[in-house]
């Protein structure tokens, strides 16, 4: 029986976030892309948070912004709120995050794919990869039409052999009821990749008008609002935004939640799956913090043109009678109605320990992976996964070198770094604390870190890169300006010392050295700098933080040098470090099992000690 047969360079499975960036980066670079999913209607879901960005994944979300990805703008184009968290900290950890119309956020997305060129989207399920002598050739769908492909990227999200179940009730569904993918698993297993089973989690969503907002705290997004996109126009974003609400469980939901726990399938076993330990259920946190009289719970809108509030902080597996029995004692939420239930979802994903840093499987040629399907967890970490593995794939095809972005070079490089060198055994979320240079990768700067790369890569338009080229020499004249113009002692600057709380001058200083004072900044020294010119807003936040935070910046890009010296030591692939005298027995197995790409990869893996590493350097030392 003769089956449809079609060639593409690339092929990939799945349109969630990680699909959406692996898809529009190669097509983008010229390669003829497919890309599959389960149902058009479910490109780019936001199945869980109706949100992007927040500690840490703002971020990623600049990151890929500024390498030439598309979740930034989409953002930009459909938020209905958005704040700068952390602001009263210092920047290496503020974050942006915005409310999206989960909706509109799709839509969106679509749009933006429909109109690529060298793009073509397709509604199959893709149930085999097929490989020979260990390369891959394409893909089978269900129906049994073969696509072949010089490469594959695999982005299935949670679909694969996907289960939501809330108390007794077990659907073999993917997130919202869509088709899950039943079949693909076993072609992996097949083909030797190593499964694992994760779970993550959703609340219920209620009927806005089932809620009393008078016993909630009101939550406003930013009076001035600042763009995920380095390529959007800050004053286009500016608009009415909608308000979140902040409400609290308390004794009487938590008595409710540990009286029903034998109903729960978190705790009765009918769960296998590992869930994610910093995203966890209510049932999780009323177990794991029993002296906690009450946790907040977000009350946030799906969307501008409907009633459906998500709310955050109390994911579930209850039953369905418990979940209307706790969240009635919650203030405000006394008469709610659910919309859908919260559930729990299972899924197979892989040990990411099987991939190259590059995202490509080690003992796969051609065959990519990207998002919740590599073990992460959180629509900004698949995104910048589906992307890197994205270019990857075309970098491969074009004879081009890899991409792979260390950690000092972007949150992306630790994220990726992490998946593929430690044993991940739950869902892997991003975090400022994972990362070791976080004041040199904060998110403002992005864009100088990374828009070359993205501008080399050919997804940052000649345009865009200009402006950077402007944006950095603005910024360089007005520190050198800053740091040779010298204010005196006169009546305006005592003034001014004596309105924040700064010591008196005994001499002239230069405005440089002021603003490193912790109480004074560039703005606040407006009104002593005669000759200030107008500057953008981000060039300005640049100045600032360059000059006050000068020493810092200067230690950890020293030790990001000791660092590279590590890390641009390259190691042998498919080696066997049984030959390695005086290497620790564990370590042997570490190192065969990993097969780390250099010797600041291996440095970091668990198991492996500065012991075995210096037995390493001096191994491969001699050899050279």
């Amino acid at each position: 029986m003769p089956y449809l047969e079609e060639t593409y360079d690339i092929v990939v499975v799945g349109a969630g976030h990680a699909g959406c960036e692996a898809s529009l980066a190669c097509a983008r670079l010229g390669l003829e892309t497919i890309m599959f999913t389960v149902s058009v209607d479910s490109i780019a879901l936001m199945p869980c948070n109706p949100n992007v960005g927040g500690s840490s994944k703002g971020h990623l979300v600049r990151e890929l912004d500024a390498l030439g990805g598309e979740m930034g703008k989409n953002i930009d184009k459909s938020f209905i709120q958005s704040k700068m968290l952390n602001e009263s900290k210092g920047p290496a950890v503020h974050s942006l995050r915005a409310q999206a119309d989960k909706q509109d956020y799709s839509r969106q997305m679509r749009k933006t794919l429909e109109q690529t060129d060298h793009l073509t989207i397709r509604q199959a399920e893709v149930s085999e990869i097929v490989v020979e002598d260990g390369k891959i050739q394409g893909v089978r769908t269900f129906s049994g039409a073969l696509y072949r492909a010089k490469c594959v990227i695999l982005c299935t999200g949670t679909y694969l052999k996907a289960r939501c179940i809330y108390g007794d009730v077990s659907n073999p569904t993917g997130p919202n009821g869509l088709q899950a993918a039943n079949h693909l698993t076993d072609s992996l297993k097949a083909n030797g990749i190593e499964m694992f089973r994760f779970k993550t989690g959703t609340p219920a969503r209620v009927d806005k008008k089932s809620i009393d907002f008078s016993k909630m705290e009101e939550q406003f997004g930013d009076e001035r609002v600042v763009p995920f996109s380095f390529s959007t126009d800050p004053e286009s974003v500016q608009k009415e935004q909608v308000s979140c609400w902040l409400t609290y469980t308390n004794q009487e939901t938590h008595r409710i939640i540990r009286d029903n726990l034998d109903r729960s399938p978190l705790f009765s076993g009918a769960i296998e799956g590992t869930g994610p330990r910093y995203c966890p259920s209510i049932e999780d946190k009323v177990v794991k913090f029993p002296d906690k009289d009450r946790h907040q719970v977000f009350v946030e809108p799906e969307g501008l043109y409907t009633s459906e509030m998500y709310l955050g902080g109390m994911s579930s597996s209850l039953p369905e009678d418990v979940q209307y029995a706790m969240y009635r004692t919650v203030p405000g939420l006394e008469h709610v109605q659910i919309v859908r239930n919260a559930y729990a979802i299972e899924y197979d994903c892989i040990n990411a320990l099987q991939l190259k840093p590059t995202l490509e499987f080690k003992k796969i040629s051609g065959l990519y992976a990207g998002g919740q399907f590599n073990g992460s967890s959180g629509y900004e970490e698949a995104a910048v996964q589906g992307f890197m593995a994205g270019v990857n794939a075309a970098m491969k095809i074009t004879g081009r070198d890899q991409v792979v972005l260390s950690r000092s070079q972007a949150y992306i490089g630790v994220l990726i770094d992490d998946l593929v060198t430690k044993e991940n055994h739950e869902p892997y979320r991003m975090m400022t604390s994972r990362a070791e240079y976080r004041l040199l990768l904060r998110q403002d700067n992005a864009d100088i870190r990374l828009r070359k790369i993205g501008h080399d890569i050919g997804l940052v338009s000649d345009k865009e890169y200009e402006q950077l080229i402007h944006k950095m020499e603005a910024i360089d004249l007005e520190i050198k300006r800053l740091g040779r113009t010298v204010v005196g002692l006169n009546p305006k600057t005592r003034a001014c010392m004596e309105k924040y709380g700064s010591t008196q001058l005994k001499s002239g200083i230069t405005l440089a050295e002021l603003i490193k004072r912790p109480e004074l900044d560039y703005d606040k020294l407006e009104e002593l700098d005669e000759e200030r010119p107008e500057l953008a807003a981000d060039v300005r936040e640049q100045v600032n933080i360059e000059i006050k935070y000068e020493g810092y910046i200067k230690r950890q890009l020293q030790q990001v040098e000791q660092f590279g010296k590590l890390e641009n030591k390259k190691l042998p692939e498919n080696f066997d470090y049984s030959e390695v005298n005086s290497l620790r027995r564990e370590a042997v197995q570490k190192l065969n099992k990993v097969q780390p790409a250099t010797i600041g990869q291996a440095s970091r893996i668990s198991g492996v000690s500065p012991a075995d590493i210096s037995v390493l350097l001096v191994h491969f030392t001699r050899k050279q």
